[in-house]
């Protein structure tokens, strides 16, 4: 087992990130692998169309532009390119890539797609295989995000699916990188705060042996890596303490961050269980056509102006309809926008027709028949298709894990032999944890359902949550997750107070009759919230304002709570 560092960079979190960024990171300074991430939910229901209207298609094509431009480059530096572009067709990204007539060793793992619109989250091993035959690009389906990272270290130091601590530290390293500049100071809550965050760079993981690793950027980027947007990264998207992957289940509650210099953060101390006996799997799928309106109400009688218009509204019969006011407005506002609310009607059915043209007609109609200054922001127009995502689980042999070799050889990916069943951390049942030696939290580890309504020492002052709490949040399928946390280890005991299923309740008023699951991670003195069915079935489903729940975080760190004196 090799002892060296591994360098693995990262060039994409999301299908549509900087295109100049795979350029940027091989031009940077030293790396061994560049990683990117071009798949998230809403993303494989896109490909998945695209490669219904034409089955040469179904990938990131923002990655071959990017290959275009830069293949060259990365062969005559040596790095080596992991990308999860393939979406639903890696056979044809490896296709095209070779359609590039560069010389060079193209794998590509398959086996995600169990059936049409179903595709399973597979492991890392598939990638380590590629690479262990020399390949210079992998190019995947549906793989866990931070497989892009554990594969590439599973090739470099040997590790076998027992070096479960390893495959762990691994995964915490690619859950950091996975998200691009998110973890540099991109979408971070205290972004004030940092000097450069005019074009942040992207992350890179220093690997080692064991599983630890120092996230870090090269030299002269923008934007910044602190413990702090370590942290937001760690905390987003995530259920409990335990982190479930095909290949190990990573304990959260072992991760241990350090400052380690400059734009330099260690991670070590991690973890790792079993794998789940059962894989994941990500369905998406057409759910029926959707259409809605805006109207504008300005000035006095906002609630009766809502009121009559939602009475003239021709009924819908069959179609699934709802309302939402929005009161922006302001009494003897300055301007005309501030004086106004919005009243939105969504309409969702399964035949475009019922909720096409005719719908939106209807409130056109309207136009001079209902309440006084009435004008709308969306012109009429027909239906749309609407997304659903749901989870499925399967064994982990179900799968057929495959790597294409750029021979053309096939090799088979044998599921872990050594599994555990998924078990939340419930309170007093899970394995102390300490925090962070300095703190005195105390706080163990696992969901635990508080009140947040204990009593609070000494002298307060009612301000807002994130003058002292950052917060990041985001989608899994229909649930929400909030990830909360304080740079201050005497601050973390409040916190951990704080933040119960009451709280979260009383400051965001949307989560009422939802269930809410509540971890405590005291190494990372975090706290993380998750809302079942906040977001019906999946960002392409449209449910709420916020579809994908980004700006939940900072709606709840712009709440004002009691926050004691001392707290910084």
């Amino acid at each position: 087992m090799t002892t060296e560092t591994l360098r693995v960079g990262n060039c994409s979190g999301f299908y549509g990130d900087r295109f100049s960024a795979m350029r940027e990171m091989l031009e940077g300074g030293r790396l061994d692998v560049l990683t990117g991430d071009y798949l998230a939910e809403l993303t494989m229901l896109i490909l998945g169309r695209d490669r219904a209207r034409d089955p040469a298609t179904g990938y990131a094509k923002t990655f071959l532009d990017q290959l275009k431009d830069c293949l060259q480059l990365a062969l005559d530096r040596g790095v080596r390119i992991v990308a999860n572009a393939g979406g639903v067709n890696p056979t044809g990204l490896a296709a095209a890539v070779r359609d590039l007539g560069l010389t060079t060793r193209i794998a590509w793992v398959r086996g995600d797609e169990l059936d049409a619109g179903k595709h399973a989250y597979l492991g890392a091993f598939g990638i380590a295989r590629a690479l262990e035959s020399g390949a210079d690009i992998v190019v995947t389906g549906r793989v866990t995000d931070a497989s892009l990272t554990i594969g590439p270290a599973i090739a470099h130091f040997g590790w076998s699916r027992a070096d479960l601590d390893a495959l762990a530290g691994a995964t915490v390293a690619g859950h950091v990188l996975e998200c691009g500049t998110q973890a540099t100071g991109g979408n971070y809550a205290f972004f004030t705060e940092l000097a450069d965050l005019g074009s942040p760079g992207f992350p890179i993981a220093e690997l080692r042996a064991d599983g630890s690793s120092v996230i870090t950027k090269h030299p002269g980027t923008g934007g910044a890596v602190t413990v702090g947007t370590v942290t937001a990264q760690l905390v987003y998207e995530i259920g409990d303490a335990r982190y479930a992957g095909p290949d190990v289940t990573t304990r959260l509650d072992t991760v241990r961050l350090r400052q380690a210099g400059p734009d330099r953060v260690e991670i070590s101390g991690v973890r790792g269980e079993p794998p789940p006996p059962d894989l994941k799997v990500a369905c998406t799928a057409v759910g029926g056509y959707r259409n809605e309106m805006t109207v504008v109400l300005t000035g006095l009688d906002i609630d009766a102006k809502a009121a009559l218009f939602r009475r003239q509204f021709p009924d819908n019969g069959p179609a699934e309809v709802e309302w939402t006011l929005a009161r922006l407005d302001n009494p003897d506002a300055p301007t005309q926008q501030q004086a106004s609310a919005l009243l939105t009607v969504v309409a969702r059915h399964a035949d475009p027709k019922v909720v096409g043209r005719a719908f939106t007609n209807a409130a056109v109609e309207l136009a001079l028949a209902s309440y006084p200054g009435f004008f709308s922001t969306t012109p009429p127009g027909d239906a749309r298709p609407y997304g659903v995502f749901t989870a499925e689980y399967v064994p982990q042999s179900i799968p057929a894990h495959e790597v294409v070799l750029a021979d053309g050889t096939v090799t088979r990916i044998d599921p872990p032999t050594v599994t555990r069943p998924l078990e939340p951390l419930h309170g007093p049942a899970a394995p102390p944890v300490s925090p962070p030696a300095e703190s005195s939290a105390g706080a163990g580890s696992g969901p635990v359902r508080g009140t947040g309504s204990g009593p609070v020492r000494g002298a307060t002052v009612r301000r807002a949550l994130g003058t002292v709490v950052g917060a990041r949040s985001g989608d899994k399928g229909g649930d929400a997750n909030i990830g909360l946390w304080v740079r201050d280890v005497t601050a973390y005991p409040w916190l951990a107070h704080l933040i119960g299923e009451e709280t979260v309740r009383e400051l965001l008023p949307e989560t009422a009759g939802l269930p809410i699951r509540i971890t405590r991670l005291p190494n990372l003195l975090a706290v993380n919230v998750v809302i079942e069915g906040l977001l019906g079935a999946g960002v392409a489903y449209n449910a709420r304002f916020d579809p994908q729940a980004k700006g939940l975080g900072e709606w709840l760190r712009s709440r004002h709570v009691e926050i004691p004196l001392e707290v910084r």
